[in-house]
This record gives C-alpha cells, structure tokens and sequence, in this order.
C-alpha cells in the first residue's frame, strides 16, 4: 500500500499535497478545464477558485507556470515568516 502512495502524482503547495492524475494528457485536460471552467465563474456551480487551480495542475508540466507558482510560494512563505 505504501509503494502505491509514493507513486502517485501529486502537487505541493506550501504545506499540502495535492493529487493529480497519472497521464500527462489528463493532467492538461483537467487544468484547461478548470481554468476556462474558473473564466466563467460568474455562472452558478463555477466558480473563480477554478484558475488558480487549474494552473496549479498544468504547472506540473509547463515550466513557465511552474516558475510562476514558485515564485508566489516564495513571496507567500516570506510574508509568512515575517508575521
């Protein structure tokens, strides 16, 4: 059971974990989804949380979302130590 759970795909933001599905191409499909699903927030059932993390998946792949998560949770782990 352990073996399972470290093969499994998963995104760290700050202090959580968050999995994602295994296929790259799923993967894309889920974050492109959540992100135009999160442009049309203002139907019901959508909803505006549905960019960042839509972007949050696709920055599993893409190496230019990826530098701009980093550098959000370096700026947020910063303002965080200073409190």
């Amino acid at each position: 059971m352990k073996s399972s759970l470290r093969s499994r795909r998963t995104v760290r933001v700050l202090r959580w974990r968050i999995p994602i599905p295994q296929s790259a191409l799923m993967r894309r499909i889920l974050g492109i989804v959540l992100v135009i699903g999160g442009i049309l927030g203002f139907l019901p059932v959508l909803g505006f949380w549905m960019v960042p993390l839509g972007l949050l998946v696709l920055s599993h792949d893409s190496a230019i979302i990826r530098r701009w998560r980093r550098k959000l949770e370096v700026r947020f782990g910063r303002k965080r130590q200073k409190k």
